[in-house]
């Protein structure tokens, strides 16, 4: 658990990926709901690294905290293992965004190949996924419109910008989406059905 301390002890900035981050706080305030029942303490936190935010609460200063916001979280357990690793290290590996999208596309290319998609080009084998209404039109519109050709990153010899952290950024909620579409929806139904009785 993470105490609400002058300093958020988080493993990695939600924002950064900086690890470990120095997130030192720089507000605190309290809060009631509309009956005056539930009373919430309030940390703002700063990363010294990119000057993200992180707000924490817990019932009482310097207790655990509940919430923290945003949540760095790990790739979803349902996600197989490959694209999984994938996905964490373009995350981890922000820092170096030519390297993070390579990753991220990675993590598309790992989940369309556990799909069956194995042939042609990673766009060639999106569209078909489309096609075969795996993936939606705007999914496949929305890897066509961020920087998701790691052949451009290979090719030392191109005249291709170099990717921002916000390029990489993008690739990586892509390939979240994709991933929650392929494989982490598809448990939590199986799971609900069990649940269900059926």
């Amino acid at each position: 658990m993470i105490a609400l301390d002058s300093q958020l002890h988080l493993p990695r900035c939600p924002h950064c990926n900086d690890e470990p981050p120095n997130l030192t706080e720089v507000a605190r305030l309290e809060t009631k709901d509309h009956s005056g029942q539930i009373h919430r303490k309030w940390k703002i936190y700063k990363c010294a690294n990119c000057g993200g935010l992180v707000t924490a609460w817990a019932p009482d200063w310097d207790q655990q905290a509940v919430q923290i916001f945003p949540d760095a979280e790990s790739p979803d357990d349902s996600i197989p293992a490959r694209p999984r690793a994938y996905l964490f290290q373009a995350a981890e590996s922000l820092h170096s965004p030519a390297g993070s999208v390579m990753l991220a596309a990675s993590a598309v290319d790992a989940m369309l190949r556990l799909k069956g998609y194995k042939e042609g080009s990673l766009y060639s084998r999106i569209e078909q996924a489309k096609k075969d209404h795996l993936i939606t039109a705007e999914m496949e519109q929305w890897a066509h419109e961020v920087r998701l050709d790691v052949n451009d990153q290979r090719h030392a010899d191109g005249n291709f910008p170099l990717p921002s952290v916000e390029d990489a950024k993008r690739c990586i909620n892509l390939a979240e989406v994709y991933a929650k579409i392929m494989f982490c929806l598809p448990a939590k139904v199986q799971s609900g059905i069990k649940e269900a009785g059926g």
